[in-house]
């Protein structure tokens, strides 16, 4: 019983993972995982070792996070959503993502390319229908034949090929701009990172001078929860111009920033001083894009509540 255990407790972390890539959320990946460790234990007896332990897993956990998602409605991003009321994308924590290398004790395990955890692929494949998404992620992301997929799913190979033939008709109209397919996307450089460093010492210090700088002309920027977008530099600026003004009735106040990882992308985390405050208090998750030196892509994520799963701390002193 204990060896079963510590086997299947190797696995927490890519089925974590799995069930971030399926619902588009960490709160309620987090909340699956368990359900899935639940389920195999009250089936172990049933495991018959016909497959590896993780692919028998990973069948638990597509199945678990298709039940959950019966009747949901898909998280998005505010410029993909249907209605202005979410439900939204949450991003992962950068340190709880590592890729699955193969053991000599699970020689099938699949080395999981870094790219399929980005976000621009995550709002994409949310709009897919469950069973679409399940089959995409197994065969195009976790390279399983169509068969083994077929037995995860309960259907047939033919229904497989199928699903995965609209699915990839449906990815194509949502992902960004020159990205046909999963393809994978090239790791922060170190000139991304000096523009993280130069974009979070530019928002500390209120420069909007030097944020203008740093900003492609045609930069997009989400701010989940809230609704509203901006696709380009003018409307970003201008947004935070009224929120960085001391005498504006939207001023957020003074702001200090950490650099994170998110997503496998540059991230900063974002602690607010409200006016009259004693200490910087979380505020926000930035996810940043940087291509040919500029900031392309902001999604700011309203998300205080996630900080501890960054391993971030709790305040920070003025």
């Amino acid at each position: 019983m204990t060896d079963f255990a510590e086997r299947a407790e190797r696995h927490r972390g890519e089925l974590r993972v799995h069930c971030y890539r399926m619902l588009g959320s960490f709160d309620e990946a987090e909340d699956l995982v368990q359900e899935v460790f639940l389920r195999a234990w009250r089936g172990r007896d049933g495991f018959e070792g016909r497959s590896s332990l993780r692919a028998w897993l990973y069948r638990i956990a597509t199945n678990a996070c298709l039940d959950f998602l019966d009747g949901r409605n898909r998280r998005t991003l505010p410029d993909q959503a249907d209605s202005p009321d979410g439900p939204w994308l949450q991003p992962f924590p950068g340190h709880l993502w590592e890729p699955v290398a193969p053991s000599a004790d699970d020689p099938e395990a699949a080395v999981v390319a870094k790219e399929t955890l980005e976000l621009a692929f995550l709002a994409a494949i949310q709009h897919l229908p469950p069973r679409q998404r399940a089959a995409t992620i197994l065969c195009d992301v976790l390279g399983w034949p169509a068969r083994q997929t077929a037995e995860a799913l309960d259907g047939s190979v033919a229904s497989v090929n199928s699903a995965l033939q609209r699915a990839r008709a449906t990815l194509r109209t949502h992902l960004p701009p020159g990205r046909s397919d999963w393809a994978p996307s090239a790791p922060p450089t170190d000139e991304d990172r000096r523009i993280l460093r130069r974009y979070m010492s530019a928002v500390e210090r209120g420069d909007l001078t030097e944020v203008a700088e740093l900003l492609a002309r045609d930069v997009r920027a989400t701010m989940p929860p809230y609704p509203e977008w901006f696709d380009d530099r003018d409307g970003v600026l201008a947004a935070l111009a009224t929120s960085w003004d001391a005498g504006s009735p939207d001023y957020i106040g003074t702001l200090r920033m950490l650099p994170t990882s998110a997503n496998g992308q540059l991230a900063a985390a974002t602690y607010r001083c409200p006016p009259g405050g004693q200490a910087y208090e979380p505020f926000g998750i930035g996810v940043l894009r940087v291509r040919d030196g500029r900031i392309t892509e902001i999604v700011a994520f309203h998300e205080p509540a996630l900080f501890p799963s960054f391993n971030l701390p709790p305040t920070l002193d003025r």
